[in-house]
């Protein structure tokens, strides 16, 4: 297999956080180390509306060659409030930070009508933090990047929602690998109507997967509609409806797709081997859930596993 893209990169103020020190415990892998864990978000844009969160679930003082970690001492300086937030203290005073990370999923099962469902959610997870001297990058659709090598299953259209001002796109489905070469089932969509056109002309399935580049931006935006109501007498009702719009868009593609099936690439043995991987992984989680559970004295749901089948993902 190739080596895969996977990178986001985020730039802006630092909005809020939920950061805390953590210390592993007596039957983790490096007992008694100290770990910072949880979300940064970044306001990517001037006007503070764009908010893309950040997870990091264990950075610790020093790397695996032992050599000190920037990355911590930036995050620990905000822990410590040494770096303001917009929040706390308005963005002007917020610290400006740029972060290289990678998409990742957040996945847990999901108590939902007596049955287990695995949930799993996009995130930028971890990678590197920079305190950010020399100014933001002028255009704010640059502070706000994702680009993945991913092989396309399956592309489906969705109508335009006037109503919750959701525009016209299609949906992008189909999964990324990270450094580790783990299998990710992702969804990306296409608002734009040439980038819509473009996909759907792909005629990308499961028996006919396409393997190539794309990359776009996270909205993560409140949007603000103004609603006018008329009356029979006075002054109109003038009202803002706030609403929150969570996507990743995609704006950009590779010109051609790669070969696909093939050793200078990818084949289908790989991403078979892929899946599988998964599988364990996901049966491991589901043994740890239900062992929790069974601790606090709750019976494990019956979990609800999806038929098997070819690059069904």
């Amino acid at each position: 297999m190739m080596k895969l893209k996977n990178e986001t990169h985020i730039e802006g103020y630092l909005y809020e956080h939920a950061l805390e020190m953590k210390e592993s415990g007596p039957n983790s892998k490096n007992p008694g180390t100290k770990f910072i864990t949880g979300t940064v978000s970044i306001a990517t844009d001037e006007a503070c509306l764009n908010i893309v969160p950040v997870h990091f679930t264990y950075v610790t003082a020093t790397t695996a060659s032992g050599k000190p970690n920037a990355t911590f001492t930036t995050l620990l300086n905000i822990v410590e409030n040494a770096y303001k937030t917009c929040m706390s203290d308005g963005k002007d005073a917020a610290v400006k930070l740029r972060i290289d990370s990678a998409v990742g999923l957040n996945e847990f099962y999901s108590d939902r009508n007596g049955k287990e469902e695995l949930v799993s959610a996009k995130r930028n997870e971890g990678g590197f933090v920079h305190v950010v001297t020399d100014g933001l990058a002028e255009k704010e659709t640059d502070r706000n990047i994702f680009k993945c090598d991913m092989l396309i299953t399956n592309v489906r259209h969705v109508d335009a929602d006037d109503e919750r001002n959701l525009p016209e796109k299609c949906i992008v489905k189909g999964a990324i690998f990270d450094f580790r070469k783990s299998l990710l089932p992702v969804e990306f969509s296409a608002v734009h109507p040439s980038a819509i056109n473009y996909f759907e002309g792909l005629d990308a399935s499961g028996s006919n997967p396409v393997l190539t580049q794309v990359w776009g931006r996270q909205v993560s935006e409140t949007v603000v509609k103004t609603v006018t109501e008329e009356s029979a007498f006075g002054d109109a009702l003038v009202r803002e409806v706030k609403s929150s719009r969570k996507d990743w868009v995609i704006t950009g593609a590779r010109p051609e797709p790669y070969v696909w099936d093939d050793e200078s690439t990818m084949t289908a043995a790989e991403v078979n081997e892929a899946m599988k991987a998964r599988e364990l992984t996901l049966a491991a989680m589901k043994t740890r859930q239900d062992e929790y559970k069974a601790s606090k004295g709750a019976a494990p749901a019956k979990a609800t596993v999806p038929a098997n089948s070819s690059f069904n993902f």
